[in-house]
């Protein structure tokens, strides 16, 4: 054991030392006296979060709020920067002000939006702490989360604390908007637009986001502004026809890709013998698809094409199997296998689209409620408190499962049909024979092999991926991720020791429902029994933040 007997007060501060502390508490040291870097003793137990000590230094008349160190700070504001919740539950009990700034003019709230401790921003919105407050710059926490973080987080996290995203700061009268497109925040800049952001506000200067945009030459945040511009200058008949658009659009995204495959599989298929004629109908193609992407189809809308894409290949991929391979594979132990995948991959397709992943309606004040009675029970963990549940994450594992499957049949429909009645073999002909005359025999096979490739590798990449993190993590993707950045942070454990894994056979029994006639039982946790919170509260790991 190491003497701690000779120790100063900030040095056994600083390493919990509480015996230490209060022996030299009591030999009359001064609890508010600053060490000569300007910090107190109660900063220096915040930053470590050294609760105890903390409580005994209050009680020894410290104050909560006094001023120190190179920034000019309190305890509140050390204690946010490090992210230490409890420390920050604990010293707002004692009458903290979160709404003091430093010397760099931020707030608690600038502060915790800054280094991304988003239960910090939770509780002190929750406490009352206003979204919009703005540091000493003009600046709200929007507006520094669009211009200094990449990504949509915490930008997004603040639109559902209901930030303002129009707001105006006092020395360039930027808006959120304009901030992101400075810093080429192209997440955030999507975040914003869905929310309402007027594109049309100007600067001191004058200038638009847009304006700006075109100076920074940013392609892609170019086309997100005038999209959204373009959408509030429309006509009326012009509007309407985007509502008819944005109402139906998955249907219409639906039937686009289903042409287009069938045109580009057409075109291939043609028995002309000129590229060149084929190769203009294919540039002519594109340019039509290009023309009503950027006259009818918004960047959000945009998004949505992935899975318009996916239902029209297996679109196709069935009327092939039907049409091209049935004749060679009419025996029932290839259809049934078949049309059983078929059929598990559009069910599972449609669960997990329309089971949603475990999101709560609550109101405004039950929120803020929930969001106080966990952070002071200590409870507000980032690792155990997740912001959206995955109930629908067996449909997809399903859904993979199965597309694989399609994909595989299909594949093997392929060499069939290419055995049969393609007269050529890579061993007689070699390979580059072998490839002409299989592209000659059918392009329209070809076209559609090329998309079986495609997807199969995605597929067969994203089901392993998945079963790894169920059975040997025992995480969904969101989770993960989270856990790697915030160890990445140094804030939190890693994945080797996160808190939902329960090895891998418990994992297993936990995902599939495993009960197997009651010889395996559940590992389910009712988090409303686990505090009492002197309310009804929604359970822990199924909290989000809308």
């Amino acid at each position: 054991m190491e003497d701690y007997s000779n120790w100063d007060i900030v040095r056994a501060t600083q390493y919990g030392i509480i015996d230490r502390c209060k022996e030299l508490i009591e030999a009359g040291y001064d609890v508010r006296q600053p060490d000569k870097e300007n910090v107190t003793l109660l900063h220096w137990a915040a930053i470590n979060n050294r609760i105890d000590l903390v409580k005994y230094y209050v009680s020894k008349g410290a104050i909560v709020d006094q001023l120190g160190g190179d920034l000019n700070s309190t305890p509140l504001h050390w204690a946010t920067r490090q992210g230490h919740l409890s420390m920050v539950v604990l010293l707002m009990k004692y009458g903290a002000d979160p709404s003091l700034v430093d010397r760099e003019g931020f707030t608690c709230l600038h502060l915790a939006v800054q280094f991304q401790h988003m239960p910090i921003v939770a509780y002190l919105v929750a406490k009352g702490q206003d979204v919009d407050v703005p540091d000493m710059n003009g600046q709200t926490a929007l507006m520094m989360a669009a211009s200094r973080i990449l990504g949509p987080e915490p930008t997004g996290f603040l639109v559902k604390l209901n930030a303002s995203v129009n707001a105006i700061d006092k020395v360039h009268r930027n808006t959120p908007l304009h901030w992101a497109v400075m810093s080429g925040n192209v997440a955030a800049l999507s975040v914003l637009l869905d929310a309402g952001a007027n594109v049309e506000l100007e600067n001191a200067m004058g200038e638009t986001p847009l304006g700006l945009a075109q100076q920074n030459r940013n392609p892609w945040i170019i086309r997100c502004l005038l999209d959204a511009s373009v959408q509030r200058n429309r006509s009326h008949f012009m509007v309407k026809v985007l509502k008819i658009f944005e109402k139906y659009k998955l249907l219409l995204l639906f039937l686009m890709a289903v042409a287009v495959i069938w045109v580009t599989g057409y075109i291939a298929d043609m028995e002309s013998d000129s590229w060149l004629l084929k190769g203009i109908l294919f540039v002519s193609t594109w340019l039509v698809i290009q023309l009503v992407i950027r006259r009818f189809i918004s960047m959000q809308t945009y998004s949505y094409f992935p899975l318009a894409f996916l239902s029209a290949s297996l679109f196709w991929m069935v009327i092939t199997w039907f049409v091209r391979y049935l004749p060679d594979l009419p025996e029932s132990r290839f259809q049934i296998p078949f049309a059983l995948s078929v059929t598990g991959c559009i069910y599972y397709f449609y669960k997990t689209w329309t089971v949603g992943p475990g999101y709560l309606q609550v109101s405004e004040q039950e929120k803020n409620r929930t969001v106080v009675a966990l952070a002071e029970a200590d409870c507000l963990d980032p690792r155990v408190f997740c912001t959206r549940c995955a109930l629908n994450q067996r449909y997809f594992v399903s859904f993979l499962f199965f597309l694989f499957t399609v994909v595989g049949w299909m594949g093997y429909g392929t060499i069939v049909y290419w055995s049969m009645h393609c007269s050529t073999s890579y061993e007689k002909d070699g390979l580059w024979l072998f490839l002409t005359q299989i592209i000659s025999c059918s392009p329209w096979i070809i076209w559609i092999f090329l998309l079986v490739v495609f997807h199969s590798s995605w597929v067969t990449f994203l089901l392993l991926n998945q079963l790894y993190q169920i059975f040997y993590l025992g995480l969904t993707t969101s989770e993960r991720v989270t856990l790697i950045k915030r160890a990445h942070n140094g804030r939190h454990h890693g994945l080797k020791q996160n808190p939902f894994n329960h090895g891998c056979f418990r994992n297993m029994v936990d995902f599939f429902q495993c009960r197997c006639f009651g010889l395996f039982k559940l590992n389910q946790t009712d988090w409303t029994r686990q505090y009492s919170m002197g309310f009804e509260q929604p359970r822990a790991n199924e909290f989000q933040f809308v």
